[in-house]
């Protein structure tokens, strides 16, 4: 046991003063939120300040269109209505949308069919949101019509149009009723899976560099003096993954004090309030543990075969599939977290604490199914423990020979 301790110390002071440490705890958040940053101004005004025309033959309906683009003020939408449009008006505008005179043409033709014809002409073809945005307008705009033209008023309209909002609350096990909101929960279930997915993985790949660059340096053939393969081999396990878990504790620090800024609390309450339970403050770190020493051991027995780092990221993508096959899952985990296919993939260890996480964005799991994930886990990771610290101590001392599935076979009895 001393050994473990004094190679998991030696591990983890190493990664803890290097410059890559400091770096990716503070650099890698900050860079996050720049990017998120990026992301939500440059959407702001997106399809904002276009010139358009519409040309139409009910000169009604054509107006009411224009009445429904011009509802959202930061838009900023100019539209010039042309009604009732001749051929020759119509071409005119065309030619004004080749000359990038106006930026689109909405063309409205009416007939005895029950919805009109509507067609939209630009130079861009990438502008969905744009496209999205006249396609609702023209809905409205239709809609009214045919409400007006059954004797309802103007005004009661419009009120119709704007249409109906759910507030969607959440009731807890314990009776307690707290407002929801699709969309955060969402985002609350990404982000810890993402976080999960991203550090997991991260020192998984440390401890596999790390072996590595102590075999190719010769450096165990010194280590092996003093302490067995399986002990230098868990405590680098312990101490890389005490390095994650301190990352992991200097984010969650650094979030508590930012959300505890009067700016942070105001825009995290009403429709943006995010719930945190006790289940999730402590099922992370359990799952952030597990999920390390799952990936971690799998990738200590990869690297224990190979020669070199370039070698080495052969396999990481093989090794990475359940991440990826997790992540592919997210829009089934999120609409239904009680699938059969959910609970499926949130009881599979590889996929455990991601799939966890996003089902827990929505609701969280029954008991037996977190109990039974913990245990499928430790089971899996008794197993890959097994199979790698065989490896570990053939492979680590093997030099000049790539490793075969025979031979590796072979590294298995010698142990």
């Amino acid at each position: 046991m001393r050994n473990i301790l004094l190679v998991a110390k030696r591990e983890y002071l190493e990664q803890i003063r290097g410059k890559a440490f400091l770096l990716t705890t503070i650099l890698l958040p900050a860079l996050f939120a720049m990017i998120f940053a990026i992301s939500y101004i440059s959407s702001i005004g997106l399809g904002s300040n276009k010139h358009l025309a519409i040309a139409a033959s009910d000169p009604v309906l054509a107006g009411n269109i224009r009445a429904r683009l011009l509802l959202k003020k930061d838009a900023k939408i100019t539209v010039d209505v042309v009604a009732p449009a001749s051929p020759e008006q119509r071409a005119a505008l065309l030619k004004q949308v080749q000359n990038k005179s106006i930026d689109g043409l909405m063309d409205v033709e009416t007939s005895s069919e029950a919805l009109p014809t509507v067609t939209y002409t630009s130079q861009s073809a990438g502008d969905f949101i744009s496209s999205g945005r006249y396609e609702t307008a023209v809905n409205d705009a239709l809609v009214k019509e045919r409400l007006t033209g059954g004797n309802v008023s103007s005004d009661s309209a419009d009120t119709l149009l704007k249409g109906v909002t759910i507030k969607t609350f959440t009731v807890k096990k314990d009776g307690t009723v707290v407002k929801s909101n699709a969309i955060v929960s969402f985002y609350k279930g990404y982000v810890m899976a993402i976080l999960l997915s991203m550090t997991t993985l991260i020192y998984g790949l440390n401890v596999a560099r790390s072996i590595i660059q102590e075999k190719t340096s010769r450096i165990f053939e010194v280590m092996l003096s003093i302490a067995k393969a399986s002990d230098m081999l868990a405590g680098k396990l312990i101490g890389v993954g005490a390095v994650g878990l301190t990352q992991i504790l200097i984010w969650v620090v650094a979030a508590g004090v930012i959300i505890a800024t009067p700016l942070a609390e105001a825009q995290m309450t009403g429709d943006f309030a995010v719930h945190f339970s006790w289940v999730e403050a402590v099922l992370f770190p359990l799952y952030f543990v597990l999920g390390y020493f799952l990936y971690s051991s799998l990738f200590a027995g990869l690297a224990a075969t190979c020669e070199t780092e370039q070698e080495l990221q052969m396999y990481t993508p093989i090794a990475a599939v359940p991440v990826w096959m997790s992540f592919a899952l997210i829009m089934l985990v999120i609409n239904d977290s009680n699938s059969f296919w959910s609970v499926a993939a949130s009881l599979f260890p590889p996929c455990t604490p991601i799939i966890m996480f996003l089902r827990m964005g929505s609701e969280i799991p029954p008991a037996w199914q977190i109990l039974t994930s913990i245990a499928l886990m430790l089971l899996t990771i008794w197993g890959l423990l097994w199979f790698s610290s065989r490896l570990y101590r053939v492979g680590i001392l093997m030099y000049g020979k790539k490793a075969s599935l025979p031979e590796m076979m072979r590294w298995i009895r010698y142990s």
